[in-house]
């Protein structure tokens, strides 16, 4: 029998809808950016915020000091030891807003537009952590219990590579221990199409950095003499790839692990289109490793990507300047079961072979983590199905993800429960970029979902 959203819930969620649109707004107008320390008091406001929002909920909240940002906790255990017990995680640490004068309203004030919640975190993923807050408080406002136990943990940290986590999640397993982990931090593979996640692809984030003389130098008294750390750099990053798309590192691909041909099949009978892809994106062509299907390349393939690049001078008119220095940051993403830190070790032997004399080039890991795969059996899962085909009336279908969420690899080892990853974004919310958003139909029928879910597990 397909599975209905509880009417007592859903007459709260209705009674209610002003009042949490206000509260999430409240939420996303704090600047907790986890990477800039100018903002390490707005990123300690949010966590006071949550758990004062944990408590309002009828949760019992705590807030727990790591090295870095701090971690929000929430509890309730009424329901028992015969019942399940479910640890929801999130993040209420966001991206830099910057470039500013991108963003068609103000980065921390949200603003509605078109059914789209536009502020920074509005999907990444503090609009996703609430909906989970307040399916927890429907229950507990409208039947005074829930029907499971319910561990929240919030972190700090999600975008600077969930430093601290990992060690927290192991000194703190014996509090922590669940039946099940939900993490909403992703997308729907389309708009009205519920989606379960079942893949993530790992990370090994890196700084390359070129050195030559000891200061720049003129370039018309120096140039053609000296190697310019520029362009040594520019040959470096082209040797990365071959002509197939396809990464020249060698011993990159050792570990790969191919994915079911089933699975594959899945994938390439989803009704994705190339062309809107293409225009959603804003490029002139799509490009990738030769033999793959655009989804299978953002989903199932390890990539070397550079994500920046500074050298000499880059400001109004000329300077005709040879820098002494140069960087790229690069950043890979792994699918199972690539190492970061062996990856890491990949790049800089490759880097160290193909630098030219002339200049010293250095590879520093600033972070990194695990790529996981789901086995997507059992009650978790199939209760799940029936949450989002009652909130969405439509049957989810299974989806990858071509980023990374960190910590998922330190709660599979850690806590050993299957892990759910459900999330309520949409393609081309610019979850990293100006102008974030969310839709507020994905943010109702969410909490609707989730508040489901815990009835039927």
């Amino acid at each position: 029998m397909t599975a209905s959203i509880p009417s007592d819930l859903d007459t709260f969620f209705v009674a209610n809808r002003a009042r949490i649109e206000q509260e999430l707004f409240e939420f996303l107008r704090i600047p907790s950016v986890s990477a800039r320390s100018e903002h390490n008091a707005d990123t300690a406001r949010a966590a006071q915020w949550l758990a004062g929002a944990f408590g309002t909920a009828g949760l019992k909240a705590e807030i727990i000091p790591t090295p870095g940002h701090p971690v929000v906790l929430g509890e309730w255990r009424g329901a028992g030891p015969d019942r399940p017990t479910v640890l929801v995680y999130g993040h209420y640490d966001v991206q830099p807003a910057e470039p500013l004068d991108l963003w068609t309203s103000p980065a921390f004030e949200p603003t509605v537009r078109d059914g789209r919640i536009y502020a920074r975190g509005s999907v990444d993923d503090k609009g996703q952590l609430y909906l989970h807050v307040k399916a927890i408080e429907a229950h507990l406002r409208v039947r005074g219990r829930l029907p499971v136990n319910i561990v929240v943990l919030a972190e700090g940290e999600e975008e600077v590579g969930s430093d601290n986590l990992g060690d927290f999640v192991r000194a703190h397993r014996d509090r922590l221990r669940c039946d099940a982990v939900v993490i909403s931090d992703s997308s729907m593979f389309a708009p009205g199409q519920p989606s379960i996640l079942s893949s993530l692809r790992g990370l090994t984030y890196l700084q390359l950095d070129v050195e030559g003389p000891s200061s720049d130098l003129h370039s018309g008294i120096y140039g053609g003499a000296v190697v310019n750390p520029a362009t040594a750099l520019a040959r470096i990053i082209a040797t990365f790839h071959d002509a197939n798309g396809r990464v020249a590192v060698p011993g990159f691909y050792d570990t790969v692990r191919d994915w079911d041909p089933a699975i594959r099949a899945r994938m390439r009978a989803l009704p994705f289109d190339d062309a809107h892809f293409l225009a959603e994106v804003g490029a002139p062509a799509l490009n990738g490793e030769s033999g793959y299907t655009t989804l299978e390349r953002v989903w199932a393939r390890p990539t070397c990507e550079i994500n920046g690049l500074l050298s000499g001078y880059t400001g109004e008119g000329a300077k005709t300047v040879l820098p002494s220095r140069a960087m790229a940051k690069v950043s890979c993403r792994l699918v199972p079961d690539q190492e970061p830190a062996a990856i890491e070790r990949l790049m800089q032997a490759h880097v160290d072979r193909v630098t030219p004399p002339g200049v010293r080039a250095r590879v520093t890991h600033l972070h990194g983590g695990r790529a996981w795969r789901a086995d997507l059996t059992g009650p978790l899962y199939d209760a799940a199905a029936q949450a989002l085909e009652a909130a969405f009336h439509r049957a989810p279908v299974i989806v990858g993800e071509g980023g990374s969420i960190p910590v998922v690899d330190d709660f599979a080892k850690a806590l050993g429960a299957p892990i759910l990853l459900m999330g309520f974004g949409l393609p081309g919310e610019n979850a990293h970029a100006p102008d974030e958003w969310m839709s507020v139909e994905n943010f109702e029928l969410g909490m609707r979902a989730v508040a489901t879910l815990w009835d039927l597990l």
